[in-house]
């Protein structure tokens, strides 16, 4: 994920000191949507949530490539484009040591996520409208 993508995420979704909305107080607009939808996708694969699992938890706050890859049943150049994706999306951060590479966890990035799905000072959710949406129907759907 791009600086301006962290920045969309940052002011505009979770916004700064709570001035701005977030997914759950209104609507995104597209750019935000893009910007959402970018980290969500790297975060919807099993692996890539277990690698990031494995880096966040570690003890130390960073992991070696070499300490990955033996928990899956998967060849070195898959692990690598997954954390490639999870390094793209801004998740983590990588740093070449010699022949290693070491991932730690970027928790601006999942502390966003977490912002844009809390709800502001755990307010309900709006109540059920008994207008018409988009698709002609009225109030919630089943």
């Amino acid at each position: 994920m791009s600086i301006q993508e962290l920045e969309v995420l940052g002011r505009n979704v979770v916004g700064t000191e709570g001035c701005c909305p977030g997914l759950l107080s209104a609507p995104l607009d597209q750019g935000q949507a893009e910007a959402l939808a970018k980290v969500f996708k790297a975060l919807g694969d099993p692996v890539r949530l277990r690698l990031l699992s494995m880096i966040a938890s570690r003890v130390g706050g960073e992991v070696c490539v070499c300490d990955l890859t033996p928990a899956f049943d998967l060849s070195q150049p898959t692990i690598s484009h997954h954390l490639k994706l999870l390094r793209e999306a801004g998740l983590i951060a990588s740093e070449r040591r010699g022949t290693w590479v070491y991932y730690r966890l970027l928790p601006e990035t999942t502390d966003r996520l977490a912002g844009v799905l809390t709800r502001p000072g755990g307010e309900p959710l709006p109540a059920a409208s008994t207008e018409c949406g988009p698709d002609g129907d009225a109030g919630t759907h089943a």
